[in-house]
């Protein structure tokens, strides 16, 4: 019997946000709305986004000892998440800078702060959560290393899905133990090396799943994901059609709800189909944490 339906190895952040008419250029300054401060994080996110949806969560994460972190910490608690994993301390609590324009597409920029130092030590002193989980889920907000570790204390039995975001270049011992890889076409063409064939999400799939996962999701935006695991063919899951205000952690939301539906039981395919309409209700919303759907609000979409 596991105590943690979820437990997701990541960042903890705090979102500023602007709202802006068009992003500037370079060298160019353009006015933005008010100022708006969000708990966030790509780590932070997933957790929220599970726990929200009735998963039973835990997060391992590293933040500061600042009202920042804080911050971080009651958002958490208030979803549901157990944060015995959170550690505190060693540097300012990580920040992102994120502008939003009015179709809803945004642009980010991260300072990493105590992400940085979620070390590999930290990893394997939280053995005790990796053993309680059914399914471990990780992001590339943290060090490489790190993550490596995390692969390496994933116990037999519990499952490992990887969002590598921001995206770079990765071991073959990680590859190896996705299950499923989920990634965009910015991080496909960068996790292939810049050598995706062609504009083919389809084949992208296929070469995805040739460097090494058992499973493969590749997200299309409005065209939906393509899912295929190593002895299937490639499916594809349809969109949702909302009209989205805001997508700042829709991508997190979604990995979120795939995480736990593959955990409780689910096809990929089922579990992309929920995570597509988790997504699309997130979508509808402003901010990240904040716009997360309970499972309620799923089943009314």
């Amino acid at each position: 019997m596991y105590d943690y339906d979820v437990l997701v190895v990541g960042s903890a952040n705090v979102d500023l946000v602007i709202g802006v008419e068009r992003r500037p250029g370079a060298g160019e300054t353009v006015l933005g709305s008010d100022l708006a401060v969000h708990p966030g994080g790509k780590g932070a996110n997933q957790a929220v986004a599970a726990a929200r949806l009735g998963a039973r969560t835990a997060l391992l994460a590293r933040v500061g000892d600042d009202a920042n972190g804080r911050l971080l910490l009651e958002s958490q608690r208030n979803a549901g998440v157990d944060t015995e994993g959170v550690l505190v301390g060693g540097a300012p609590t990580g920040v992102a800078l994120i502008t939003v324009d009015p179709s809803g597409d945004n642009s980010i920029v991260v300072s990493p702060g105590a992400n940085g130092r979620l070390t590999p030590e930290d990893v394997r002193a939280a053995a005790p959560l990796f053993h309680a989980s059914r399914v471990v889920s990780a992001q590339l907000e943290i060090p490489l290393e790190s993550v490596v570790e995390v692969v390496r204390q994933l116990p037999s039995g519990t499952r490992f899905v990887l969002n590598p975001s921001p995206p770079r270049a990765l071991p073959a011992e990680v590859l190896a133990a996705c299950d499923p890889l989920i990634v965009n076409e910015h991080e496909a063409r960068v996790i292939l090396g810049g050598e995706a064939t062609g504009d083919d999400p389809a084949a992208w799939v296929r070469e995805l799943l040739a460097s090494g996962p058992t499973s493969v999701v590749v997200t299309l935006g409005s065209d939906g994901a393509l899912v295929a695991s190593s002895d299937e063919k490639v499916v594809r899951v349809a969109s949702v059609k909302v009209d989205a205000v805001d997508t700042t952690g829709a991508g997190d939301s979604f990995t979120a709800a795939l995480a736990w539906k593959l955990g409780a039981g689910a096809s990929l395919a089922e579990a992309a189909a929920y995570a597509a309409r988790v997504g699309a209700v997130a979508v509808t919303r402003r901010g990240a944490q904040e716009s997360f759907p309970t499972a309620a609000e799923v089943e009314a979409l």
